[in-house]
């Protein structure tokens, strides 16, 4: 891969990610308070267990490529959730930290972009490479926890075109 094509597929990804935030950020505000404990089955995640996962995650997953190493800190990780005391937190740090992570990443060098990072034995791949990793894992889990919606009592946004809730309008 050359300079030229890992900066492409940067502001490519940098560019999807971005359009992501908003649709993300009408996902976890769907959650209700009263939802928290939700969960489909018993092997599911709860609610809030999913929506800080999206939201934690995409920070995560951001910061590894920005930094050239994913590290796993469960302890810091639930400290960091400990501190979420509401849905509204939640949203709150989603809505500051992943829009600024994303500029970090537009502003990362071509070198830092190709730079080998290594994804816990499992691959080694540019550091760029990951971006699109990140916006699938973040995608899906925003999915899953959009399934959740209705049966916690809250409205499905809509996403891609309209929804039962929120039609599409002109």
């Amino acid at each position: 891969m050359t300079n030229e094509q890992a900066v492409f597929l940067a502001d490519h990804y940098v560019s999807l990610m971005s359009g992501e935030v908003k649709t993300t950020l009408k996902v976890l505000g769907a959650v209700t308070e009263d939802g928290r404990s939700y969960r489909p089955d018993e092997k599911s995640r709860t609610a809030w267990e999913l929506a800080t996962h999206v939201a934690q995650s995409d920070v995560w997953f951001l910061n590894g490529v920005i930094n050239g190493r994913f590290g796993s800190d469960g302890d810091a990780a639930e400290s960091q959730r400990a501190g979420f005391g509401s849905i509204a937190d939640v949203v709150r740090f989603y809505e500051r930290e992943v829009p600024a992570c994303l500029e970090r990443v537009r502003a990362m060098s071509p070198e830092d972009l190709l730079r080998t990072v290594d994804f816990f034995g499992v691959v080694q791949w540019p550091a760029v490479k990951f971006l699109g990793l990140a916006n699938n894992h973040g995608i899906h889990h925003r999915g899953q926890l959009t399934a959740y919606l209705r049966g916690l009592g809250s409205k499905v946004p809509a996403m891609y075109g309209g929804s039962a809730d929120e039609p599409f309008t002109r």
